[in-house]
């Protein structure tokens, strides 16, 4: 009796630790990663049209369209660009995540866009929202990741930094307010699709990083802007300049149309709970020219 009590015990203790086991497996990590899809593969739900000259969400000839698993940008209903720059705005501020996406340009610019937004356009984030830009405004106060492609010959960095209505302090900790700021990254050239990701922690730190290279690092964003200096006042309102200065520490995430065709997909937002970043991801050399 004693040793079949023991098998039976030794049995019990077993099949419990087998049925845990099994348990502990099917149970999701508490920790797991939730990203979200800004796009939901349909139609432009959950976003937010404003075109320079046009009311909020009038979407100007079909500018911003959902096209299968893309967003696209497209200017095949324009005779001409006329200064139409245009963003659309996801519905949720944030203030600590991670967005990864895809992009393409294509073909050629739409006759009347400036020369220098020939395969350029971008990702504003930390903006301020769709309504409450002014009627003929065509940046949002916001900071920018510049996306352009190669023109075929020599380097076109892309990755960069552009920003409207902002300035921000480099890693050593030195106010820089230039409009634009390259990126060291790679240049790409042709229609090809490219992946990039921002890493954004507040007002603290922010890392562009394209197809797995961080080629762009910065610290303390802030509203502030050369051109109030110049009394290019046009686009901002006194509002913001009275905030010169101050943090700019969360806002919206809106893509841009600014003359030339370009294609978004696999938008992925991770929104973080924690506010340490982790270590950046060393970017290779850039190809000589």
């Amino acid at each position: 009796m004693i040793k079949t009590s023991r098998l039976t015990f030794s049995f019990l203790l077993l099949f419990s630790f087998i049925f845990h086991s099994a348990l502990a497996q099917k149970k999701p990590k508490a920790n797991a990663e939730k990203w979200i899809s800004l796009y939901n593969g349909k139609d432009l739900t959950g976003w937010d049209i404003k075109i320079a000259g046009h009311a909020l969400n009038d979407n100007y000839k079909n500018t911003f369209r959902a096209e299968g698993d893309m967003i696209r940008v497209s200017y095949d209903e324009y005779q001409n660009f006329d200064g139409k720059y245009g963003h659309m705005y996801y519905k949720t501020p944030y203030s600590h995540y991670i967005l990864k996406f895809e992009y393409r340009f294509l073909g050629n610019q739409v006759p009347g866009g400036e020369e220098w937004n020939v395969r350029n356009s971008g990702i504003m984030y930390h903006s301020q929202s769709a309504k409450s830009l002014t009627m003929n405004q065509e940046f949002p106060v916001s900071l920018e990741v510049q996306l352009l492609g190669g023109l075929g010959t020599g380097q076109r960095h892309t990755g960069n930094l552009c920003t409207p209505g902002t300035q921000m302090h480099d890693m050593q900790g030195k106010l820089v307010s230039a409009h634009c700021i390259d990126s060291n990254s790679k240049t790409y050239n042709g229609d090809q699709w490219v992946k990039a990701e921002i890493q954004v922690y507040g007002d603290s730190l922010i890392r562009h990083i394209i197809e797995g290279d961080t080629v762009f690092t910065y610290q303390k964003p802030e509203i502030g802007e050369v051109y109030w200096k110049q009394g290019k006042e046009d686009a901002y309102s006194k509002i913001w300049k009275a905030q010169d200065g101050a943090p700019l520490k969360s806002g919206y995430i809106a893509l841009q149309a600014e003359s030339h065709a370009i294609d978004f997909r696999n938008l992925q937002l991770l929104n973080l709970k924690t506010q340490m970043p982790p270590k950046p991801r060393k970017a290779k050399a850039a190809p000589k020219s």
